[in-house]
């Protein structure tokens, strides 16, 4: 098979600032700064990308696709993000041992518990 995970489209109201939001969220790099599809890669050579195209209507309801993230220090990274402009959500989960966020334009992501030394 010849099939290669080129990006995860994001849909967005304002690619550009969405873009750049997770860009410094997670340290990658803008690829492409279309403003109607702007994409951020982890290097400019590296895939998956993470490109956010713009539509028109509004995000209404719970994504069905979510980015989970394990982080070194969890209280940590939700600190970081929270102070980035990410906010707690609350989508049912109950007691986890993850942190569901959102992301500016209200996408649900995970920040997972702490990495095990090792």
């Amino acid at each position: 098979m010849d099939l290669v995970w080129e990006q995860l489209v994001v849909d967005s109201a304002d690619p550009v600032a969405l873009g750049r939001w997770w860009a410094e969220a997670l340290g990658w790099v803008v690829f492409n700064e279309d403003p109607e599809e702007f994409e951020i890669r982890p290097a400019a050579d590296r895939l998956p990308g993470l490109l956010f195209a713009r539509v028109p209507e509004a995000k209404t309801l719970k994504n069905r696709l979510h980015l989970d993230f394990r982080p070194a220090d969890q209280a940590a990274e939700v600190a970081r993000l929270v102070a980035l402009g990410a906010r707690p959500a609350d989508v049912g989960q109950g007691e986890q041992t993850w942190q569901v966020l959102v992301d500016p334009e209200g996408n649900e992501f995970c920040v997972l518990s702490s990495r095990r030394p090792g």
